[in-house]
């Protein structure tokens, strides 16, 4: 394959200049599998491996974990960035404890994840953003999946049939779920066929923590030979 300049082949030069095209005309990146559509590469995996060499150039940034994790140092500038804060994991099936409170480190750096301003609705408050890693499958058909990333905005309250992240006081659990306030309990659905919703007594104590504002899906890695 033909190289456009040192490390580079003409493959990279057309991921990146696709990178650059996107995040230019609609201020945040293409997944991986956009990324191949757009330059004829069939396989997620072989997208991924290019991005990783990208990477090592120090040509993108990335947290190769997310599809959309990903911004060019050079064109994206640091203020249209924000750092939202990942404060633990929430169930996407049967509730879990509740983290500690705060951010949490992966040594000694900030467990974080960095958005484009410009994809998140102009009306909510970067104050207000937090994320949680989701577990497990029971909100499969609404398109997060285990171990996605949801930025949720802090709220206290919720309308019927809005996706929240609640806490179950008696319990001291978590759990990621349609709500749905009825006469005499809680419904928390879930997006899952094969699953049954979980009814809260009006009697027990339920607390809304946040509603659900966009995801971050995981990308599968695969080895690439």
């Amino acid at each position: 394959m033909v190289r456009t300049r040192k490390g580079l082949t003409e493959r990279h030069q057309k991921i990146l200049d696709y990178i650059n095209k996107r995040v230019r005309e609609q201020g945040y990146p293409p997944s991986i599998r956009e990324i191949g559509k757009a330059t004829g590469i069939s396989s997620t995996s072989v997208v991924t491996y290019y991005l990783k060499q990208l990477s090592e150039l120090g040509l993108i940034e990335r947290d190769a974990r997310y599809s959309r994790a990903l911004r060019l140092p050079n064109s994206a500038p640091a203020q249209d960035l924000i750092r939202i804060p990942i404060l633990g994991p929430i169930a996407a099936g049967l509730p879990i404890l509740v983290p500690d409170a705060g951010p949490t480190y992966v040594g000694d750096e900030l467990d974080a994840v960095d958005i484009a301003r410009s994809v998140i609705p102009a009306r909510e408050k970067e104050d207000d953003l937090y994320a949680l890693r989701v577990q497990g499958d029971s909100m499969i058909d609404a398109m997060i999946n285990d171990g996605d990333i949801v930025i949720m905005k802090r709220a206290a309250k919720a309308n019927n049939g809005e996706m929240v992240a609640i806490w179950l006081p008696h319990r001291d659990e978590t759990t990621l779920k349609y709500f749905f306030k009825e006469e005499d309990h809680y419904r928390l659905q879930p997006a899952n066929p094969t699953m049954q919703p979980i009814i809260v007594s009006k009697d027990e104590p339920l607390e809304i923590k946040g509603k659900v504002v966009m995801v971050i899906r995981k990308v599968e890695q695969a080895g690439v030979k």
